[in-house]
């Protein structure tokens, strides 16, 4: 992909041109002359609102180093959420939705050892502790 394209493909995606500066290693005035000649209007100032409940998430989950995802903002004991199109999604229920084909059962809580992880597939709700304490016992 050209660089053209790829700040072609940045503004209509709603990216400022200050992003696009940071994002491609480009002179901000590429993006702003680019965005003149195809009549773009220019960029409204402040945050970008997320197109979904589940892009705020992986907006804001940070990677760490052995594979697993944290909330910024994580306190142990508290729910974490995000607020989208007026309303609160739990972080939990959010990660469990992204790996199952299913609505969670019951509270959705951390099934890893890192404490805080809200990695999609570290999540689990009550059915999954039920079948596992059912096949495993009391151990799991």
């Amino acid at each position: 992909m050209t660089t053209r394209n790829a700040i072609v493909e940045l503004l209509n995606a709603g990216y400022s041109d200050k992003a696009i500066e940071r994002e491609l290693h480009i002179p901000r005035t590429r993006a702003r002359d680019l965005r003149a000649e195809l009549d773009l209007p220019q960029h409204k100032p402040g945050r970008t609102p997320a197109a979904s409940p589940e892009a705020i998430f992986w907006q804001r989950a940070i990677p760490t180093d052995d594979g697993h995802l944290l909330w910024p903002t994580y306190k142990a004991g508290e729910t974490r959420s995000v607020r989208h199109g007026g309303r609160k999604y739990s972080v939990h229920r959010l990660a469990f939705s992204l790996a199952h084909t299913r609505e969670p059962v019951g509270k959705v809580r951390t099934g890893c050892e890192r404490e805080g992880c809200v990695h999609p597939r570290c999540v689990e709700d009550q059915q999954m502790r039920e079948q596992y304490r059912a096949i495993f016992g009391e151990a799991a």
